[in-house]
């Protein structure tokens, strides 16, 4: 489907302007977590993914899932949230522990929310409007289900994560 090897001018402009805003967009949204709330961003998506959940667990297989993060990072990760309080492990009938969301957990992710979605909305969701936005949103499932295919993983886009 493409033309060569090379990038053109304009492909390579465009590509470089994704990576260029893909980039400030976020370290913006970071460093405003870090800065106003004490979280970073994968704080923030391991919080999001099991305040989400209906029973505020999940198991770590299913967050990694979600995350498409490597195990081993999950486990540090989980190990550091847990001494902070954000988290619980909790024993079940399996060998290995749901993760659960504490109380303090669920208010961190409650005060950042609201602003983190207001940033979201100024500097992504208002600069592309309604239908760019539409357009952006089809041609990322597009690309995701590109290289889903590429990989052998042919999962729908509406599931999160590797299947």
């Amino acid at each position: 489907m493409g033309k060569g090897p090379w990038l053109d001018d304009d492909e390579q402009k465009a590509w470089r302007s994704y990576l260029l805003m893909h980039k400030t967009l976020e370290t913006h949204m970071e460093r405003h977590l870090q800065r106003e709330y004490g979280l970073s961003k994968s704080d923030f998506e391991i919080l999001v993914n099991l305040s989400e959940s209906e029973t505020g667990r999940m198991r770590a297989f299913e967050l990694g899932r979600a995350t498409q993060w490597e195990k081993s990072r999950m486990s540090h990760h989980l190990t550091r949230m847990e001494k902070r309080g954000l988290i619980q492990k909790v024993a079940c009938d399996s060998r290995y522990p749901e993760i659960a969301i504490t109380a303090e957990g669920m208010a961190a992710i409650e005060a950042c929310a609201p602003a983190h979605a207001a940033r979201i909305r100024e500097f992504f969701v208002d600069v592309f409007g309604p239908d760019r936005l539409a357009v952006l949103g089809e041609v990322s499932d597009e690309i995701v289900d590109t290289i889903r295919k590429h990989e052998g993983n042919d999962c729908p886009p509406e599931v999160s994560g590797n299947c």
